[in-house]
């Protein structure tokens, strides 16, 4: 089997209704975004498909694909993925890829091993779990009263956990994180995102104000250039960290997070930023090995397929963006997300594609 065309679709990406906000200093939600899917496709029929939905994704991709992306790939055999991840970093040393651009060819080719066997892609990965629990993941809210309202709902709605993202400022966060530990209790797992909004000795402050409130982990608080001043926050606080989200390397950056003794929790795992599904395995795996987490980010449906496969994952992260609470759709009553179904990793079902890309869109259950 050899590949024979690769395609760019352009879809529409709905814009967030309400639109939301994250901490001051960084965009809110996008309006109807110029989306792109990612169509790989071979001489024997076998097809597979990757969504790319961030801002300009459709004049990105189509970019990367006529000048780059399609030259590699053609005549290539898609069962050799691990000579083409390999391939895509050898051209990311030249070309300098956006970081979410190089795990979609992965992602496209493990859909297409998952259509030809007829069989969910986390089951070709192993399968670990077929159910995980799902955490609320927030935007940003304009006071302490709608995020409290808002961990109400999300709990009556049978979610598992609350992860915050806040405002931005270590004071005024802290004394958020208190207040949301003061309404739910001690027995809920919270967990605090900073959107790497801090510098070293901020985040020291909100650190100590977490491991005073109990919570779960402490995500990003700075940006991930600079391990050393990780291995010194971790030094300087007893509340769990996860590193690793947005730097750069997949596993081989995470490493050395890990032999920093940075990653004190774990580290993050997911298709968009680790380099596509093999490279959040490599992530998974190498964590595991260290006895650390690797917590799956994003709820897009290739992170739901690397939650069933992952053993070393607790929880399935779902973006609650407004302050009035909708469950998301693969999360039920009882805040257990299960495993799909379907042949492949599917596309979301509520992005705007056309009729060409409507036998590769997700069934609802």
């Amino acid at each position: 089997m050899k590949i024979t065309h690769v395609e760019v679709h352009p879809i529409d990406v709905p814009a967030a209704d309400p639109p939301f906000f994250w901490r001051q200093g960084l965009s809110g939600s996008a309006p109807v975004g110029d989306g792109a899917v990612l169509h790989i496709g071979t001489d024997e029929g076998a097809e597979g498909v990757a969504v790319f939905a961030r801002p300009g994704a459709a004049v990105t991709l189509r970019d990367l694909v006529d000048r780059v992306f399609r030259e590699e790939l053609l005549g290539a055999d898609p069962f050799q993925r691990e000579w083409l991840w390999h391939r895509i970093w050898e051209l990311d040393r030249i070309h300098e890829l956006p970081l979410p651009a190089l795990g979609l060819i992965d992602v496209a080719l493990w859909d297409l091993a998952g259509r030809v066997q007829n069989r969910p892609v986390w089951q070709l990965l192993g399968g670990f779990r077929d159910a995980i629990p799902a955490y609320a993941s927030t935007s940003t809210f304009a006071t302490t009263d709608e995020f409290l309202s808002v961990a109400d709902q999300c709990l009556e709605l049978g979610y598992r956990g609350i992860k915050l993202h806040a405002w931005g400022d270590a004071r005024k966060d802290g004394a958020l994180c208190q207040a949301l530990r003061d309404r739910v209790g001690p027995d809920i797992p919270l967990m605090y995102d900073g959107s790497a909004g801090f510098d070293l000795p901020d985040a020291i402050y909100l650190g100590h104000a977490l491991a005073e409130a109990d919570y779960l982990w402490y995500e990003e608080p700075m940006r991930e250039f600079s391990i050393s001043a990780y291995q010194r926050l971790a030094s300087s606080v007893s509340v769990p960290l996860l590193v690793a989200e947005t730097s750069d390397g997949a596993h081989m950056n995470s490493a050395d997070f890990i032999k920093s003794g940075a990653a004190t929790f774990g580290v993050r795992a997911s298709t968009t930023l680790r380099g596509g599904i093999t490279g959040a395995m490599r992530t998974a795996h190498l964590a595991d090995a260290f006895r650390l987490r690797a917590e799956v980010h994003g709820s897009d449906i290739p992170n739901h397929h690397l939650c069933m496969a992952i053993s070393n994952t607790t929880f399935y992260e779902s973006l609650v963006t407004s302050t009035t609470v909708v469950r998301e759709r693969h999360v039920d009553d009882r805040g257990l997300v299960h495993a799909p179904a379907g042949p492949g990793i599917s596309l979301p079902l509520d992005f705007g594609y056309g009729n060409g890309l409507q036998r590769f869109v997700e069934q609802p259950r």
